[in-house]
């Protein structure tokens, strides 16, 4: 059969389900692979992780304690004043359903020491002179789906009575609000790798795979970690495993949400062109090499729709190359061609 009958047969058989997984044989994969790592290559007794109340850190701490044991599992629950309080609440009942130990860190202190929340809004005011510190906010990015080619930010801010304002960000207002939140996921790791190193244990990461494909990570922040055992997964097989390691019900329902700023925000309005359940479909078309035809049919959009996402994600992709980079070192052929020469 040649390429292009394999690709139309694809095209025809790709739908929803094509994404479902045997989630016990994954199950089973995935923490023999946690086991592997963590105890052998990595030579640590046992997995740290921030649980956040989201999808990704249940299942990746409900992993952890099936490959590990629970006892040598310890969860870190980061909180902060923008925080959703359901964050913490949700964050205790996966520890407890599980039976790993958790430790609380209220990391506003540490944020406000380092001026997190004071350079976060001074970049505000440049927008709303009169925005305050009891006032909450949040940044939105514009849908490619909604014609727009190029991204656009815009700032929103709600006052304490509840009058929302809204304002397109200029770029050096977006990088330097952007740049003070990037500390909050920036002392969390800090103090997961705390507790890494007091108990001889590794970090686990929790994005999966379309945070992971797309950059939506700080680096050094929720990007670094030991080990990443759902970064291959889909977000809709991360649902899939949810269920079939009994994570509360009350979590897989949840919306999935950055909790990063103090308005309640999706993350489609801050990163993803699409709900996770179209975006995972749109990306397993894109790596597959499926027409764009095939894709819009089994996501609902239509061919021109799955086309802006397409650009999207590869656009993203170009963006967040960085984040993945290792230091970058000088190579012995640039090194040696240094010698002798003078300054």
């Amino acid at each position: 059969m040649q390429r292009s009958d394999i690709s139309s047969v694809v095209d025809r058989e790709f739908s929803r389900e094509t994404l479902q997984l045997d989630a016990a044989v994954a199950v089973r994969a995935i923490t023999q692979g946690i086991s592997n790592q963590v105890l052998r290559r990595l030579r640590r007794r046992g997995a740290v992780i921030g649980l956040s109340g989201g999808i990704d850190s249940s299942v990746t701490a409900a992993l952890c304690a099936a490959a590990l044991g629970p006892q040598n599992v310890m969860a870190v629950l980061m909180p902060e004043k923008d925080s959703d309080p359901d964050s913490l609440r949700l964050g205790r009942l996966v520890a407890e359903t599980y039976g790993i130990g958790h430790v609380v860190e209220d990391i506003a202190p540490t944020l406000s020491a380092a001026g997190c929340y004071l350079r976060r809004d001074g970049a505000i005011r440049e927008l709303f002179p009169d925005f305050g510190s009891d006032w909450s906010c949040k940044v939105v990015l514009s849908n490619v789906l909604h014609g727009n080619r190029y991204s656009l930010t815009k700032l929103v801010v709600e006052t304490p009575a509840g009058e929302r304002r809204e304002a397109r960000m200029p770029i050096g207002v977006y990088q330097a609000v952007v740049a003070a939140t990037n500390m909050k996921q920036r002392i969390r790791k800090q103090l997961e790798y705390y507790h890494a190193d007091r108990l001889n244990y590794a970090v686990a990461g929790t994005p999966n795979r379309l945070e992971y494909d797309q950059g939506f990570f700080v680096k050094n922040g929720d990007g670094a970690a030991d080990f990443k055992p759902i970064a291959h997964l889909y977000k809709s097989q991360v649902y899939q495993l949810a269920e079939e390691l009994g994570i509360p019900a009350e979590i897989r329902q949840r919306p999935p949400t950055t909790d990063t700023w103090s308005m309640a925000q999706t993350q489609e309005e801050f990163y993803f062109a699409l709900p996770y359940e179209q975006m995972d479909l749109c990306l397993y078309g894109l790596e597959h090499a499926l027409t764009a035809e095939a894709v819009a049919q089994a996501t609902g959009l239509t061919e021109e729709q799955v086309t802006l996402v397409w650009q999207d994600i590869e656009a993203k992709r170009k963006a967040t190359r960085y984040l993945h980079e290792p230091p970058l070192l000088i190579d012995e052929d640039e090194a040696d061609r240094s010698f002798g020469q003078v300054a």
